[in-house]
Order: C-alpha cells, then sequence, then structure tokens
C-alpha cells in the first residue's frame, strides 16, 4: 500500500450520477429541495471527494450480480484496498487549504473525508469534519459493492458529509439561511433516506447513524481585511480559529457534560448529543461578526486534540508543522505523520488560511507566536512525555517512579492549562442551560 495518496481534484460541484439518486423531498419545510446541478464558474469544491459512495439500496453495479462476464467481455480486475490516509493541499488566490483523514485499522475508519468548499462570487465557504461514533452506532448498516459491511457510524458520517456538501450548495446560491435550522433539516432528511438496520442490542447509548460534525462556514468581509465566522457543531469535533497574534481560539463546545478541555482530555466523557436517525439531536451555532484578517480556520475530530497532553499542544501540532513545511502539501503530510505517531484514533482534519499571499508569507507570519507558544506554555514539560524520552526509558523505574511521573506530568497539565486557557477559550460558547 502506498504511505499516501494525494487526492486533490477541482470541479463544478453538483451531485454527479454516481452520487447517491434519490427522489425530491416533500414539499415544506421537512426537507431541503432536491439538489440541482449548479452553473459552471463560480463554485469550486475544494477538497478530496466521499470516498465510496452509499444510498438508500445496494449500488448499481456494471452487470448482473452473479453473473459471469460474457465470452467477448473482460472479467473486472480486483477492488483495490482504499488506503488507510490520504492528504490533500490547494493553493489559489490567497486560499491556502488542506486535509488529512486518517484510520486506525485500514478499512474500518469512520471519520468521513472532510469537506472543503469555497464559492467565489460570494466569497463564502465552508470547512468541516464528521466522525462517525463508532461505540453507539457499531451495528452493521450497510453492505458496498465489494460485500464488505460498513457500521452505521461510517454511513452516519458519510451521509452527514453529503447533507452538509447539499446545504451548502444552497446557501451559497442563496436559497438556504446560514444557520443550525436549516443544516438540521438537511442532515434529517438524508439520514431518514438513508440505509439503517435495527440492533437487537438495545440500550440508552445504541443510535442509528450516529456521526458528530464540526463545520465552519466563513464569509470574507468586502473590505477584505476580515472575516464572518458561524460555527457549526454537534457532539466533540471542534472548530477553530488561530491568529498569528493571539494563537489558537476553539470556537465550539464538546456537547458532554465536562467543558473543561484539560478535563476532557483526562477523562473522555460521553457524548450527551450527536447526529443521529432515530433521536432528536440539535446543532451548536454562533456568529463571529468580524475576525481580524490574516487568520487560519481549523476544523478536526478528536483524534488529533483528544490525545495531546495539553490544549496548548495541539497549537504547538498546527504550527511545528507549518515551520517545518515548503507548501500546504508539505504541511498536510507533515500533519498527517505527526497524528499516526500519537493518536489512537481515526484522525481528520481541515484547514483554510486566509489573508495570505504566499506559503512563505503564511510561514513566517507565525514564527514568533510558535516561539512564543513554547516558552510561555510549554516551559517544564517533562522530558516522559516526548517519544524518545519514553521509548529509552520503557523497562526502567518502579511503582513509585510511576506515581512522581504522574504527579509530575499533572502539575506541568495544570501550569500550562492555566496560563494557556484565557487566550483559548476567548470566543468558547456559553454552556447549555441543562448543565449550568
Amino acid at each position: 500500500m502506498a504511505e499516501q495518496e494525494h487526492r486533490a481534484w477541482t470541479a463544478t460541484p453538483g451531485h454527479s450520477p454516481d452520487l447517491w439518486h434519490h427522489s425530491s423531498p416533500p414539499a415544506g419545510p421537512a426537507g431541503p429541495p432536491a439538489p440541482t446541478e449548479p452553473p459552471a464558474g463560480p463554485f469550486e469544491t475544494l477538497g478530496p471527494g466521499t470516498g465510496p459512495e452509499i444510498g438508500p439500496g445496494p449500488m448499481a453495479s456494471k452487470g448482473p450480480v452473479g453473473v459471469p462476464p460474457l465470452p467477448d467481455e473482460e472479467p473486472e480486475p480486483p477492488a483495490r484496498r482504499p488506503p488507510s490516509q490520504a492528504i490533500w493541499a490547494r493553493s489559489t488566490q490567497g486560499l491556502h487549504a488542506l486535509s488529512v483523514w486518517t484510520e486506525q485499522v485500514p478499512g474500518l475508519g469512520e471519520d468521513a473525508d472532510p469537506f472543503v468548499a469555497h464559492h467565489w462570487d460570494t466569497a463564502q465557504g465552508m470547512i468541516a469534519v464528521f466522525d462517525g461514533s463508532g461505540g453507539a452506532g457499531a451495528t452493521p448498516a450497510w453492505q458496498d459493492p465489494e460485500g464488505n459491511w460498513h457500521t452505521g457510524a461510517w454511513v452516519g458520517a458519510r451521509v452527514a458529509r453529503l447533507a452538509t456538501d447539499c446545504w451548502f450548495h444552497e446557501v451559497a446560491r442563496g436559497n438556504e439561511e446560514v444557520g443550525p435550522g436549516t443544516l438540521h433539516g438537511y442532515l434529517n432528511w438524508f439520514l431518514a433516506k438513508a440505509p439503517q438496520r435495527r440492533s437487537k442490542i438495545g440500550g440508552t447509548m445504541r443510535r442509528q447513524l450516529p456521526t458528530t460534525l464540526a463545520g465552519l462556514h466563513y464569509r470574507i468581509r468586502e473590505e477584505g481585511s476580515a472575516v464572518e465566522l458561524r460555527p457549526l457543531w454537534a457532539g466533540d469535533s471542534r472548530a477553530y480559529v488561530l491568529s498569528p497574534e493571539s494563537g489558537l481560539h476553539v470556537l465550539t463546545r464538546d456537547h458532554t457534560r465536562e467543558s473543561d478541555a484539560l478535563e476532557l482530555l483526562r477523562t473522555d466523557p460521553p457524548m450527551t448529543n450527536v447526529i443521529c436517525a432515530d433521536r432528536e439531536f440539535t446543532i451548536g451555532a454562533q456568529f463571529i461578526a468580524s475576525f481580524e484578517l490574516p487568520c487560519i480556520l481549523v476544523v478536526a475530530t478528536d483524534g488529533y486534540f483528544g490525545y495531546v497532553h495539553t490544549p496548548a499542544d495541539f497549537e504547538y501540532l498546527l504550527l511545528s508543522t507549518l515551520g517545518q513545511a515548503n507548501n500546504e502539501y508539505e504541511w498536510a503530510d507533515l500533519l498527517r505523520r505527526e497524528v499516526q505517531a500519537y493518536t489512537g484514533d481515526d484522525a481528520s482534519l481541515a484547514l483554510l488560511a486566509l489573508g495570505h499571499h504566499d506559503f512563505a508569507q503564511l510561514r513566517a507570519l507565525y514564527e514568533q507566536r510558535f516561539a512564543d507558544l513554547g516558552d510561555r506554555h510549554l516551559r517544564g514539560r517533562p522530558r516522559i512525555l516526548d517519544r524518545a524520552s519514553r521509548a529509552g526509558s520503557e523497562g526502567s523505574g518502579g511503582p513509585e517512579d510511576e506515581r512522581e511521573t504522574h504527579a509530575r506530568v499533572r502539575v506541568w497539565q495544570d501550569q500550562s492549562w492555566q496560563t494557556y486557557r484565557a487566550g483559548y477559550e476567548t470566543y468558547l460558547p456559553p454552556a447549555s442551560e441543562e448543565y449550568r
């Protein structure tokens, strides 16, 4: 298997005949309008495709199932096994975009491909990630043409991606408002049409087609010096904005009972809200009317930020890899390599840098922030947290050493978080009334 795959494409989006075929939804507010082909030109889908397509029934094949080819026909070659990681990068007219997708077990990853799109005529776009919730949606739900079964979580993440794609197309054309209500309608409609299999195992944690979503809709203001931001989310995937002066700011609040970012790293509590087909769910939202350019927009699943030692580590990952890269593609590849070295989960990320003339300026602009981050937030980091140090210390010490190390790490984590928290939470949405 190739170590990486560069899946880059640019197209006038729409819904190709190979995508999910469906009938028009019923009239009224219960569902979105049927997708239509957009006019050529202003609409550019910057990100990768969705991978294997899914629909209400089995995908169409080129011939009857189980019937051998006719004598004058060539047999179909065996299906190529999909890669367990993929990166994509693109730079065009001041937009520097990339995405990374990885899975822990080849062929069984439940994150959908990241979504990245920009509409030139209206200077708006959307980036989003989707993490199928494997524990709640572990029941097999759909069989692909090669005979492989995929879980409800796998299906749910890809259905949510398709729904988000269709929703953004209509938003960009002016047919839908940007907001949680309209996005919720699209998600509900597509989930209702998706394949489902009822599990014999019940329980309050079971869901049909469960997935998270972290999306960040943006609109560049006319003067070109600021951007409007609308994060939209469900579950524990996150959206961020990264400033060269003030660093990384989280824009979403996890749908969990715990909201402290450091405690979330230590405890990993269950989610209280996910997108799913069988229960009510909500889409969180907030509106930031003006954020100064230049900046970097980021969305990520918890495979990226949920396995670091402090919240500041995620920003350090973004900036350290940026400083080593010569272009967007190298940056994406470094982010892919780094996350695969530490994560314990599937991981996906989409990133869009706005307001930078070229990659060299982008990299230079964040050099001082990277230096400040190391000095202020990572000072005193225990060496045992470095991968090389851990490898060299295996087999040494005893229970007392482990307790002392654990205590030392917690002290450093608390100090780092105390210093970092105020800036990181500048745009954190307020807690739900339910948990206040």
